[in-house]
């Protein structure tokens, strides 16, 4: 295995495989041949919200806002995020992105993944759902 790894995200399949309308996801973890780092690229079209939220049993995630704007779910907080925010979540956290009127665009870096996978999905709705 090489020193090093270039890999453009844009080229990288779209690995969500329509699950969710108006959002796509490309890995380049397998790409890049990287032990420690997964570097991935989501983006949504405007004002498209991911259903189901996700957490981790030991991954740390951090998120740069590339595109656009929206609002992230981190348990049952919802902030605002805009172009180049940072948002660092524990592997606990449960976390799911809304893009706002502009689209969203979101690089998220990974830690070591276990061999069996660590990601946990969210069965729960987001707090604002769940508002009479």
């Amino acid at each position: 295995m090489s020193d090093y790894a270039i890999v453009n995200l844009l080229e990288l399949d779209d690995s969500t495989g329509g699950r969710v309308a108006g959002m796509e996801g490309r890995f380049s973890r397998k790409h890049i041949g990287s032990r420690d780092l997964g570097v991935s690229l989501f983006r949504w079209e405007p004002n498209v919200r991911s259903t189901r939220g996700h957490s981790h049993r030991e991954q740390e995630e951090a998120y740069v806002v590339v595109e656009g704007s929206g609002r992230v779910r981190l348990d049952d907080e919802i902030r605002d995020v805009r172009q180049w925010d940072v948002v660092r979540v524990a592997p606990e956290v449960v976390r799911a992105f809304e893009a706002g009127p502009d689209g969203l665009a979101v690089i998220a870096v990974g830690g070591p993944k276990p061999e069996e996978g660590d990601g946990v999905v969210a069965d729960s709705a987001w707090p604002d759902e769940s508002e009479g």
